[in-house]
This record gives structure tokens, C-alpha cells and sequence, in this order.
């Protein structure tokens, strides 16, 4: 016989002391598996860190995590999101409808939002289009976006009605949670508004150092997060994504928190340990990258050349376009360095090192 559903709901919940516990919501067809939600007791109510990806089994779970808990989605006095992306934010919306709590949320993740919300659906696939045309994608791969734009698709993509926070979280202050005393950090780089929260409290079993830090997509115990080009079709700002992520990452580690609680794969420690193999990754990763300037490439060139988790023809179509962006922030990173240049030649664009 196998477990009830009440213990299969405990079993996707783990009590972290103090308060804050995390449930483990699936997100379907992808090889994170699941977001860990986290769950902080306030004297107003229970808190949620992120929500999990808007689907029906994942609500089906957080409900019964909440309900292993002793409460409900009804009884949600507020959300706290790390950033936009719809594996975080997703849940959100049912949440607020189902409690009246508020949404809390980055300004600059705010924006993407809204203008995600406003934009005539085809919008991202004319965006992406163009973008994988300048950065040498081949025909073959454009072409199942043509198709879908000339039959008038784009509705039907993850994350495009998004709700609207009510709250914004502003970096350096304390966030109004009663009898709690967590504190914004902007952390840009994942996304432009991405958020870490650091509860600055003693950690219940007494480890060594300053808290706690729920820290979303930032800082992660085993994977490294993905890292591309801020993605908003309304905005033509030249970023520098891996440069805002590297410095946040030393932001972070000045903190040394007790316990790091991130939204993916399990809560650790060591972050200070961990914060500097990031920063040796991705200097190892630009190294990489000189080399294989010696001669001019496209960045769909330069994904082609990257390693990564499995070899490029074993990469779906959907991550070829999210390597495509990574190596894309790279490429930005050297050029800003004074290490890469673009070469002339209009498009695609190539790129070639100093």
C-alpha cells in the first residue's frame, strides 16, 4: 500500500527550524524537477518565498504541502518573489486570488512584467527572431518561429499574463513582515531585478555565521545559473548581465550567512566556499572563450564551440536559444573587459578577440 496523500505532501516538505520550512513543487517537463517554495511564519500570517511554476499539478502540490503545514493557500498573507521567471512567479496570481495577500517584487523585474503583460503576443517571436538572426542562427533553426508567427502564435508561451505585484522590494531595507526581520539584496544578473533575502536572525541550530539567505536562482549548491542577455523586447538598454552577476555574487558572499536556502536542488552551506567557485567558473569560462576568438564568430558559433552539459547536437531547440543568450552575455562580458571586439561586416555579428 502505498503513502496517503497527506504523507506524500509531508514528503515534499522539509522543516528548516525557526519558522520556515520548504515544499518541493514540481515544474513539468524540465530537468530542475521542482522549485523549492519557502514558507515563513510571520506574526500577520504565513509568508511565501516564490510559488512555483503556474500548472495544475504544481498547485495541487503547494496546496497540499501548505495544508501538511496546518494552512492553505487561503491563508497566504503575502508573497515575497525572487524574480520574474514563471518557475518563481508563477503562482502567484492563484495565490493572491485565493487570499488576498500582496506580491512583492524588484522595480526592475516589475517592468518586465508589465511590459510582458502589455505586448501584443507575437511580439516575442518577432523579438527572438531578429535576435537569432543577428547572432547567426541558421535557417533552419528560425524557421519553426516564422511558422508560428505567420500563423499568429506566441499566446500559448509560459509566462506571458504574469501578475502585476503590488508591493516593491527595495534593496537594503527590511521587508514589512511582522515579528521577521528579512532584508532585500538586489542580486542582477539571472534577471535584472533578481532578489536575495536575508533573514537576519540567529540560526535555530546555532551554525557559525550571519543568518540566513533565501537565495532564489542566485546562488545554487550544485548548477550554476543560467546567465544570458536580459530578455525584454520593449528595452534596448546595452546590459552587462555577467558583470551584474559577478559583482552580486561578492555582495553576497560578504554576508557569509549560517545557511543558504536557494529555490533549486537543497539548502547548504559553505557560501562563501561556493560564491568563489562561481566566480572561478565563469573567469574560466571567458579564458575559454579568448581562445576560441582567435578568428571572428557568431555568438551562435561561439554557443556551438561552449561546453555545456551534453554535446550541442544533443541540445534541445528551446536550450539552444537559451545557450545562444548565455554565450551572448559572455561576449558582452569581454567586450566591456577591453578583451573581445565586434568585428565589421553587418550581420550576423561576429566577434573576435583583442
Amino acid at each position: 500500500m502505498g503513502p496517503t496523500t497527506d504523507e506524500a505532501a509531508a514528503g515534499h516538505v522539509t522543516d528548516h527550524g525557526g519558522g520556515v520550512r520548504s515544499l518541493r513543487v514540481p515544474i513539468p517537463d524540465n530537468p530542475l524537477g521542482h522549485t523549492l517554495v519557502h514558507l515563513l511564519d510571520t506574526d500577520r500570517g504565513p509568508v511565501l518565498v516564490d510559488t512555483g511554476w503556474d500548472d495544475p499539478t504544481a498547485w495541487d502540490t503547494l496546496s497540499a504541502g501548505l495544508a501538511a503545514c496546518g494552512t492553505s493557500p487561503a491563508e497566504i498573507h503575502g508573497v515575497v518573489v525572487t524574480h520574474h521567471h514563471p518557475d518563481h512567479h508563477g503562482l502567484s496570481g492563484r495565490v493572491r486570488e485565493a487570499s488576498g495577500a500582496w506580491i512583492a517584487m524588484h522595480a526592475a523585474d516589475a517592468t518586465v512584467v508589465r511590459r510582458t503583460r502589455e505586448a501584443e503576443p507575437g511580439l516575442w517571436l518577432d523579438y527572438l527572431t531578429g535576435k537569432l538572426t543577428r547572432a547567426g542562427a541558421p535557417e533552419a533553426h528560425i524557421a519553426p518561429l516564422r511558422a508560428a508567427r505567420a500563423a499568429g502564435g506566441g499566446g500559448a508561451l509560459p509566462g506571458l499574463r504574469p501578475a502585476l505585484p503590488d508591493r516593491e522590494i527595495v534593496p537594503g531595507e527590511l521587508l514589512d513582515l511582522a515579528g521577521r526581520r528579512l532584508r532585500a539584496v538586489w542580486t542582477p544578473g539571472h534577471t535584472p531585478g533578481h532578489v536575495c533575502l536575508h533573514l537576519e536572525e540567529t540560526h535555530p541550530a546555532g551554525r557559525p555565521g550571519n543568518g540566513r539567505l533565501f537565495s532564489g536562482d542566485h546562488l545554487l549548491p550544485g548548477i550554476t545559473p543560467h546567465i544570458g542577455l536580459y530578455e525584454d523586447p520593449d528595452d534596448a538598454t546595452v546590459t552587462d548581465p555577467l558583470g551584474d552577476y559577478l559583482d552580486s555574487l561578492e555582495r553576497v558572499g560578504r554576508l557569509a550567512p549560517a545557511e543558504v536556502l536557494p529555490a533549486h536542488q537543497h539548502a547548504f552551506t559553505g557560501a562563501q566556499d561556493r560564491v568563489r567557485e562561481l566566480l572561478a567558473h565563469h573567469e574560466q569560462r571567458l579564458t575559454g572563450l579568448l581562445a576560441l576568438l582567435v578568428r571572428p564568430l557568431t555568438p551562435w558559433q561561439v554557443a556551438e564551440r561552449m561546453e555545456w552539459n551534453r554535446p550541442w547536437e544533443q541540445i534541445p531547440y528551446g536550450s539552444r536559444n537559451i545557450a545562444v543568450s548565455e554565450a551572448e552575455a559572455h561576449l558582452r562580458r569581454l567586450v566591456k573587459l577591453g578583451r573581445a571586439e565586434t568585428a565589421t561586416g553587418g550581420e550576423p555579428v561576429r566577434y573576435v578577440a583583442v
